[in-house]
């Protein structure tokens, strides 16, 4: 029979629907049965791409045995950390306070009714192994504690909250942080990178985007360590495995130092940020093959996004899992991506495999678990070697689409997609790709015609996540300040009124329903339902820091449309954080980027003129890297524009363009020449 699931648009909570385990969701109704029944909760939380959230619920949760444990002893609640990542970042938190060890997924946390933590972990076997205790021995012990220790859970109850609120800074009075604090941003970052495989650390490696982000601010300042860095970081990740050579993309994450071999889910987040990077990398670069394999990576990753990702009405899906059914009808981690070299011999012609084999590393050991191959780009090839790899390619991905495909999570995330409007306008932009730019358009309409909604008050308020004509869960920061930065980005791709207009009601939403009273923003809305904590946080993730997020576009918005209150909630987000972002800026990348361009504001571009004349002054201009530029091509069809953009056409739009750069509150005399505003700025 199923349980309480059943009725719930999340694809991770409906994989476990018809569990054993009576699961709720989370609500008032598992919360309230807790309370009355005197019961523990056991908080499980996960998502549908993750491996490990796989093994555990085929293990425990769709064991009877296991499941008649849980239902006896404890109420049960399944959350998907996606949709709910309030939820998730607070008992991570408590997590990582309790038991000393970093969190991931899946999340095991063991709560009084009340909703505080007593014990905590992340995946636990059906029995003991890997050195952990098994879960179904751990059931009852954990609930026999709960009964029979009260007075030692309530005593460290109080240590956890005391310890939750100390997690929320103080603000200064001013705004301290200085280049310094940038210079010791990039030295952290130095100190920690892999110089012979690039990234940062050991294995497992991730993209980082917002220190990568970091870098490259440093590189167009002059810091060509930084640049070197940067780049070496995303021409690894481009010939890695991490990058799905066969059918574009990128993954989760690395698993071994060299980016070989990956944790083989495919995030949304993660290739939106990267569409974003590689296009500023191609500007930066000046490396002839290095351009050409940055342009490309984009390229593919791109009709990725539209043959995979694209749901019919115009937004982006969440994510592929990591898992597939092999041959054999099991359920294995990359089944869908990797290779037996026989099977490669059988699809291609003896020259095309020669040069596969050389080109992706087939020729080599085999990589993955010792039995298999994951293609990465072991070789570059030459000119006369490309046409028959694209040939290989082309066939070995014909191949692959005929085997079980890995699962879809088809919830659409305002966050999320937002992270995929920003790079798709982006690349759009300096590739000179109408077509790309329409992408990021019609997800922006999605949002604004489905996720932009009135409330019972009759006010425009933005919601989370969509899923099959569903919409629902109040948004959080991340959602508000994502796509207020991806409104920017689009307004300069192709201005539309209407997206400006939407910035600017998103701008207004955020300061009302999220900022702190000292400054910063919460991640969770004023209306939102009480937890046991509100986080206002200030450290990137695998997605950036919202607060740091908010920070840059507020700024620039403030001076896009000469509006101080915006440039004020910055400087308080700067002035919130200012002890954290001094001690630790490599840490709070997105927020030290908000130092940068409040200590420098960002200069604003106004080009004026015909289309097509304006077209070919932007072709030129994104030639080069410009990161602490907003730019406006505003043709003559424009309208409505904001007071602080308006300027006068140029007399004769069939030759002329006009071009204004604004530096905070003085603007250049018009400049009329390309030549001339490319010296100027």
């Amino acid at each position: 029979m199923p349980n309480a699931l059943e009725h719930e648009t999340s694809p991770y909570l409906l994989q476990h629907a018809d569990n054993p385990v009576h699961w709720y969701p989370w609500g008032e109704e598992a919360l309230s049965l807790a309370r009355q029944q005197n019961k523990p909760i056991l908080l499980s939380i996960g998502y549908s791409a993750c491996h490990w959230c796989h093994v555990m619920a085929h293990e425990s949760f769709e064991d009877d045995t296991t499941a008649a444990l849980m239902n006896s002893h404890f109420i049960n609640i399944k959350v998907d950390r996606e949709e709910r990542p309030d939820i998730d970042q607070i008992y991570q938190t408590a997590h990582s306070m309790l038991s000393k060890a970093s969190g991931g997924w899946p999340l095991t946390v063991f709560l009084t009714p009340d909703q505080a933590p007593f014990f905590t972990g992340t995946y636990f076997p059906k029995t003991a192994r890997y050195q952990l205790p098994g879960f179904a021995d751990l059931i009852p012990r954990v609930a026999a504690y709960y009964h029979e220790r009260k007075a030692d859970i309530a005593s460290q109850n109080q240590q956890l909250a005391d310890a939750l609120k100390r997690t929320i800074p103080h603000a200064n009075p001013v705004v301290t942080a200085d280049q310094a604090t940038l210079t010791l941003g990039f030295q952290q970052l130095h100190d920690s990178f892999d110089f012979d495989n690039g990234g940062f650390g050991s294995a497992p490696k991730f993209p980082n985007p917002a220190d990568i982000t970091l870098l490259l601010h440093q590189a167009q300042a002059g810091n060509q360590t930084a640049q070197s860095m940067a780049l070496q970081m995303l021409t690894a990740m481009a010939r890695g495995g991490i990058y799905d050579q066969i059918g574009g993309g990128f993954c989760r994450y690395s698993v071994d130092e060299r980016w070989q071999i990956p944790h083989f889910e495919k995030m949304l987040y993660d290739n939106g940020q990267l569409l974003f990077l590689y296009a500023d990398g191609w500007q930066l670069s000046q490396n002839a093959e290095e351009k050409a394999l940055y342009h490309k990576v984009i390229e593919e990753t791109i009709i990725w996004l539209q043959r995979e990702m694209l749901s019919p009405k115009g937004a982006f899906y969440s994510s592929l899992d990591a898992d597939s059914l092999d041959a054999h009808g099991h359920s294995e981690e990359g089944a869908f991506y990797v290779w037996q070299v026989a099977e490669i011999k059988t699809l291609l012609t003896p020259a095309e495999f020669v040069v596969a084999t050389r080109c992706l590393g087939f020729d080599r050991a085999a990589n993955f678990e010792g039995q298999a191959w994951h293609a990465y780009l072991a070789l570059m090839p030459d000119a006369e070697d490309q046409a028959l790899l694209n040939s290989a390619i082309a066939k070995l991905f014909a191949a692959r689409e005929e085997r079980n495909r890995p699962g879809l999570d088809d919830k659409i995330l305002t966050a999320w997609n937002a992270l995929a409007i920003k790079g798709l306008a982006r690349a759009g932009a300096v590739f000179n790709r109408a077509d790309w730019i329409k992408l990021a358009q019609n997800a922006v309409d999605f949002i604004h015609a489905h996720l932009w909604l009135k409330n019972s008050a009759g006010d425009y308020q933005l919601f989370a996540t969509a899923k099959d004509d569903k919409v629902h869960l109040n948004a959080y920061l991340d959602d508000y300040a994502f796509l207020l930065d991806a409104l920017i980005e689009l307004t300069q791709a192709d201005y539309r009124s209407a997206d400006m207009q939407f910035a600017e009601e998103i701008a207004e939403a955020l300061l009302d329903h999220f900022e702190a009273t000292d400054g910063g923003f919460y991640f969770t809305s004023h209306q939102h339902e009480q937890l046991i904590h509100r986080p206002k946080s200030a450290y990137d993730n695998a997605t950036p820091n919202g607060n740091g997020i908010a920070a840059v576009a507020l700024q620039r918005l403030g001076h896009i449309l000469g509006d101080p209150r915006y440039l004020q909630a910055s400087e308080r987000v700067l002035r919130a954080f200012d002890s954290l972002i001094k001690r630790n800026p490599a840490g709070c990348a997105s927020l030290s980027h908000a130092l940068s361009e409040y200590l420098t504001p960002a200069t604003l571009v106004i080009l004026r003129g015909d289309a097509t004349n304006l077209a070919l002054w932007r072709v030129q201009m994104c030639q080069q890297y410009y990161p602490h530029h907003v730019f406006f091509y505003l043709d003559a069809s424009i309208s409505n524009l904001p007071k602080a953009l308006e300027r006068p056409l140029p007399e004769d739009l069939r030759q002329d363009v006009n071009a204004w750069v604004c530096k905070g509150v003085v603007c250049s005399p018009s400049i009329h020449h390309l030549a001339d505003l490319l010296s100027y700025i």
